[in-house]
């Protein structure tokens, strides 16, 4: 056992909600190597959470599984429509089951009821996790988008922004993966001590470099293709590009928004739809570089999957990049909204080999240097000790 766990072992027991896999399963698994968890709260079935002892887990699939099968169908419009029900029945199934513990850790949104409970009735740290960026900047910044390309943007539900506004004031703490997703809190006037950084790791069993079967200058895009990832800048730099031998390779779902840009620049990229976790790297391995022009995100998985994978970085700042790489090393940091930036460097790293072959190591070290997702664990596990500290 690391000797961080026996520190925590006595003193420590943490609660999980996660509705779905996400990034909160990896937590799962580190607060259990550290003989931390008590229990994980999740809307998976049982047999779909790896990695853990099952006694842990509780599981309430019958709302939260058919949400995400309509969302893998692509009938996104029901998989919208069940969201709230979702949301709400989940939270009231975990607090009615929650067990007493020091720290009470949930994503966003899913813990209102449950927060109350862990803090009334055991007294424990509550823990808000916001993968993404500040809900009001994250509405702000899409109906700005979709304005820009004559779209009609549905604004997050009212309900949702309510719950998420109520937790960051009550929540003893908000974790967020990357410094570009806290300083969209810290300009919300949240305290500095309040709002935590803890960087993701990557599965580096899952995500390894194999070797690339041609010579083919080829740009990756994985993640759900929408005006949020900012595709169609992508999209518009792959057309203006004049290189041979250049194939671009899209995976992930397709929001309906995007239908129209693709049938505009149809030829200019290849789409592989949605393809299971474990076999992404393969995907990754036959590319030259990764691109993702994303408007605001945390910190996106697939960048530390790609690094992990052998392949450098054109990312933008809001995409929580600047928490992975260093511009100029592993890749490289572009605007939002920049087409031009984006060939740019995709021009740059066509023509210098020599370049890419070096960030594309340089990347792949500092991937490793993660050492998967136990640095994530331990860090966030001092953040918990730590605020117990100061809460005591």
């Amino acid at each position: 056992m690391p000797a961080s766990a026996s520190s925590h072992k006595a003193a420590m027991k943490v609660c999980i909600g996660s509705p779905g896999r996400f990034y909160t399963f990896d937590l799962a698994r580190q607060m259990e190597r550290l003989g931390l968890l008590q229990r994980l709260y999740t809307g998976y079935p049982r047999w779909k959470v790896d990695g853990l002892d099952r006694a842990r887990i509780r599981t309430f699939p019958w709302v939260i599984g058919p949400m995400m099968l309509a969302g893998r169908l692509g009938c996104h419009g029901l998989q919208e429509w069940m969201n709230w029900p979702a949301i709400a029945s989940f939270d009231r199934w975990m607090a009615a089951r929650l067990e007493p513990c020091q720290v009470f850790h949930c994503l966003s949104s899913f813990g209102q009821c449950s927060h109350h409970v862990a803090k009334d009735r055991f007294g424990a740290l509550t823990v808000c996790d916001r993968g993404s960026t500040h809900v009001l900047f994250q509405d702000h910044i899409l109906a700005d988008e979709h304005a820009r390309w004559g779209l009609t943007y549905r604004p997050i539900d009212r309900r949702i922004v309510e719950r998420e506004l109520w937790e960051y004031e009550h929540c003893d703490r908000i974790v967020v993966p990357s410094g570009f997703a806290r300083q969209t809190f810290l300009q919300k006037a949240l305290s500095a001590e309040k709002v935590v950084k803890v960087s993701f790791g990557v599965d580096l069993r899952m995500f390894r470099p194999l070797p690339k079967t041609d010579d083919v200058f080829r740009v990756i895009y994985v993640g759900a293709l929408s005006l949020q990832k900012g595709v169609p800048y992508l999209l518009q730099a792959l057309a203006s590009l004049k290189l041979p031998r250049l194939e671009a390779w899209l995976l992930g779902s397709l929001q309906a928004e995007m239908r129209p840009f693709l049938e505009k620049y149809n030829g200019v990229y290849r789409y592989w739809g949605i393809q299971p976790r474990s076999e992404l790297h393969r995907y990754y391995s036959q590319g030259s570089v990764f691109v993702l022009p994303s408007l605001q995100e945390g910190l996106a998985l697939v960048l530390a999957q790609a690094m992990a994978c052998g392949l450098p970085i054109i990312a933008t700042a809001n995409s929580g990049a600047e928490d992975l790489i260093t511009d100029g090393v592993e890749g490289f940091i572009v605007p939002i909204r920049d087409p031009a930036a984006i060939k740019e460097k995709l021009a740059y790293l066509h023509d210098n080999p020599s370049v890419r072959d070096s960030m594309a190591l340089a990347a792949l070290t500092r991937a490793q240097k993660q050492r998967g997702w136990d640095v994530y664990g331990e860090q966030m596990a001092a953040n918990y000790q730590l605020a117990l500290a100061r809460k005591s």
